[in-house]
């Protein structure tokens, strides 16, 4: 990349930055706040202290595993939608492997977990491509209804089958013996064990899809179906196969909350993370590089928004707005530099 391309990238994201802010202060008046003061309390309540930087960096490690998991259906063009009901799942299979060790274990029990956990998301993921495949039901629709099964198993499991001996509440499942836990990085509430899988995941993505004739092949199922039909490549096979993957590192995320954050089955264990995936990858164009940074950007907007409420009085659901509208302020200055393009294409 040469110097000049490099710095006209600079200035459209600097300009979709200040888009970004003249829009926030836009939506920040109406509910009384401080346009500028709010964006502070945000970055200040995720940035603040070790505390607060190591629960940022818990949020980031599901929420990167679900980013860079979507790639892969995405460079096939499908939509994982179903990537909420993916985290769920894995998270129902994580803990179904270790309710029969309720007095605790070692390092095998916790690697059995993040297997069955795996498993478990690969296969609600598989159920949507199969859909798609076979019946076709586009992804979209048959992801949407998998999120809410997934969330109503999850539902019934607490208040029923596993709910918490004498009281079945939204709390969740009795927690887990503290040897099942994912060790964590010194002090911070964050485990390294989560942090390494993430970091492996993004290498992991990266070869597959830029290194290997696989990653070239699914790229060839997603331009053209068809001509991959022809030239034998399986097209078939390789949606689901993306399906699979995507699914496996989703339930990778809800091991991760389930072990190394909650400790237990909650009925909103996956925090949304999949549909932030989904946003992430939509505002990073689908590109490997920029996913692991846009993911720490809305980890930090979703510990800093505790601080609304607390030192400004306004409701948390305000920092959704925000990345709302700097999402859409990217998107506005792309439409505005690819219209610009192609009108000077045209001449």
């Amino acid at each position: 990349m040469n110097r000049d391309s490099l710095l006209t990238q600079i200035g459209w994201f600097g300009l979709a930055l200040l888009l970004a802010l003249v829009l926030t202060v836009i939506v920040a008046l109406p509910a009384g706040a401080p346009p500028l003061e709010t964006i502070y309390v945000l970055f200040h309540g995720g940035l603040g202290s070790l505390s607060k930087i190591g629960r940022v960096l818990a949020g980031w490690v599901p929420l990167t595993l679900c980013s860079v998991g979507l790639l892969v259906p995405f460079t096939a063009r499908l939509w994982n939608i179903g990537v909420e009901g993916q985290v769920i799942m894995g998270a129902i299979f994580c803990t179904a492997a270790l309710r029969p060790f309720e007095d605790g274990g070692g390092a095998g029990l916790i690697v059995l977990a993040l297997g069955a956990s795996m498993l478990g998301g690969a296969l609600w993921a598989l159920l949507a491509g199969l859909l798609r495949v076979f019946g076709r039901v586009h992804e979209i629709f048959s992801g949407l209804g998998l999120n809410f099964v997934a969330l109503g198993v999850t539902l019934w499991l607490i208040f029923g089958p596993w709910k918490r001996p004498g009281v079945a509440s939204m709390s969740g499942t009795q927690p887990l013996d503290v040897s099942l836990w994912l060790p964590r990085l010194g002090t911070l509430s964050v485990s390294w064990v989560g942090l390494a899988l993430a970091c492996a995941a993004v290498l992991l993505v990266y070869i597959l899809l830029h290194r290997s004739t696989w990653g070239l092949k699914m790229r060839a199922v997603g331009e053209n179906p068809k001509a991959a039909t022809l030239f034998a490549l399986g097209p078939r096979r390789r949606l689901l196969q993306s399906f699979l993957f995507c699914g496996a590192l989703a339930g990778l995320a809800g091991a991760a909350q389930v072990l190394g954050v909650y400790h237990r089955l909650l009925p909103n264990i996956s925090s949304g993370y999949g549909y932030t995936a989904l946003m992430v990858g939509m505002m990073a164009s689908f590109r490997l590089g920029l996913v692991p940074f846009i993911c720490l950007f809305f980890a930090i907007l979703n510990v800093g928004s505790i601080q609304l409420p607390l030192q400004l009085g306004l409701d948390s659901s305000l920092s959704g707005v925000i990345q709302g509208v700097m999402v859409l302020s990217l998107f506005i200055v792309q439409g505005l530099r690819l219209w610009l393009r192609q009108k000077k294409e045209a001449d």
